[in-house]
């Protein structure tokens, strides 16, 4: 439960952010509002493992740590999605 909880959290925010960068890309967009959700993502992530680590402690506290880790794994995946080029039509 300990796991499972901020993994689907995170899966659910992840695959919103997935399809952010993918729309963005598909619209051709600029790279620097590509990785803007990856980036948004990533800040996200480092003020949730702060906040689990000084402020909350504990286990609820490390829930946070690992809702942090997903959240990167996704950040990461969602600005390599935005640097690949684009397919031209």
């Amino acid at each position: 439960m300990m796991i499972f909880v901020p993994f689907l959290v995170a899966f659910v925010i992840g695959v919103i952010i997935l399809l952010v960068t993918w729309w963005f890309k598909k619209i051709n967009l600029p790279l620097f509002v590509r990785i803007v959700p990856g980036v948004l993502t990533v800040i996200a992530a480092i003020i949730l493992f702060y906040i689990g680590y000084v402020n909350i402690r504990g286990f609820e506290g490390a829930a946070y740590g690992i809702l942090s880790v997903f959240l990167i794994c996704f950040a990461i995946l969602s600005l390599i999605m935005a640097k690949k080029p684009s397919k031209a039509r």
